[in-house]
């Protein structure tokens, strides 16, 4: 019985991301030089410039093995919706788990096919400033300071 733990223990270390490791993680402050939307970033987990995202300026970026990307990005707000008007004006999809609205922000999350998607957006100077998060719904613990930094370091 004693080899079967230690096998799986094993497995499990062999199993586990590098971001379980993430007192080693090095972030940048990263800033949308249009809209001078900023956020700090872990540089070290998010090493894939996959470009800009649909629907605004920004950038999206992936982990090295693409289970988790990130997405910065200014989306225009002409009308200057609040943050209320603006996500219902999105039509989220149904089953958010968790949502928060304030006059500034507002974030939702859930979870679809097995990934946790996480989305903060401030209200900016007509614009909509996002961080959008989709990483293994398996591995939340491990990405929850992770994505509590980013989602508190979003200046519009």
């Amino acid at each position: 019985m004693r080899a079967y733990r230690l096998s799986a223990a094993l497995a499990v270390i062999a199993f586990t991301p590098a971001l379980a490791f993430a007192g080693d993680t090095e972030w940048r402050r990263y800033v949308i030089a249009s809209t001078g939307t900023s956020v700090d970033m872990p540089v070290s987990i998010f090493t894939s410039d996959a470009g800009p995202p649909d629907g605004g300026t920004g950038r999206r970026f992936f982990t090295e093995d693409r289970r988790a990307d990130l997405t910065v990005q200014s989306v225009p707000n002409p009308e200057n919706y609040s943050p209320a008007t603006f996500l219902t004006k999105q039509r989220p999809p149904a089953g958010i788990i968790y949502k928060r609205i304030t006059p500034e922000f507002f974030v939702v999350s859930s979870i679809r096919k097995d990934r946790i998607w996480y989305n903060r957006c401030n209200r900016g100077n007509g614009t909509i400033d996002c961080v959008l998060i989709n990483y293994p719904a398996a591995e939340k613990r491990q990405w929850d300071s992770v994505v509590t930094r980013i989602s508190h370091t979003l200046r519009s």
